[in-house]
């Protein structure tokens, strides 16, 4: 009698071997993660902190380490911005970007009241993993409306990512936000992108809780290259 190989046994093996090479396969193609190397500016604290109540913030970011895949640079660092204010009343266009994230008047652009925008070309494109926001740190503000969108092409009205949204009355037009108000301090903002591809990033507000200016201090864009 001639013993024949189980060919459903063999089945099995050949579709196990098959499973264990793609997991292997996965693991290699999954992105080696680094904390971000995010660097902060000195605490400033002038005069005094601001009334809070009736405002529901979020809490402070945590010292967690913000992961992101290994490499990953700051590649809004000196690229051109531009704005919805065509006459900005403190500061040049060039500060937003400009790597200085300390507090002081030479390093800060004040756009007029109401809602203001600010937009970054990244000169290209990218997987954009997290977006850092310093409007105003000398002491404690609130900033309202605070949206910030994602696009390809540079006048937004197609292919638009909104990554963060915390205007719950959607008084800027854009859709009501479901992200929280934040005290705006010298740890910046650090907003999750995700991986978001853009070459184009725009930043709104619409005054805060000192006065109805709108102010930057830096934007930061921490991504890679888009394959």
């Amino acid at each position: 009698m001639i013993n024949r190989p189980d060919t459903r046994s063999f089945c099995l093996v050949a579709a196990l071997v098959l499973s264990l090479a793609g997991l292997a396969l996965a693991e290699e193609e999954k992105p080696k993660l680094e904390p971000l190397p995010l660097l902060l500016p000195r605490p400033t604290l002038g005069e005094g902190p601001i009334t809070l109540k009736g405002l529901h913030l979020a809490k402070p970011r945590g010292s967690e380490p913000f992961m992101v895949p290994a490499g990953v640079k700051n590649v809004a660092l000196n690229k051109p911005v531009k704005t919805s204010d065509p006459e900005p009343t403190l500061g040049d266009l060039k500060m937003v970007t400009d790597g200085n994230k300390e507090y002081d008047d030479k390093g800060l652009l004040e756009l007029g009241p109401g809602l203001q925008w600010v937009r970054i070309d990244l000169q290209g494109q990218y997987n954009i993993y997290a977006i850092m926001l310093w409007h105003f740190h000398k002491w404690e503000r609130v900033y309202h409306a605070v949206v910030v969108q994602v696009s390809e092409e540079p006048d937004f009205t197609t292919n638009v990512r909104t990554v963060f949204n915390n205007d719950a009355e959607n008084s800027a037009g854009l859709g009501v936000g479901t992200d929280m108000e934040y005290l705006d301090e010298y740890t910046g903002k650090l907003i999750d992108a995700q991986g978001v591809k853009g070459r184009y990033v725009r930043c709104y507000s619409k005054g805060n809780t000192s006065n109805d200016q709108n102010h930057y201090t830096e934007v930061e864009v921490w991504g890679l290259p888009a394959k």
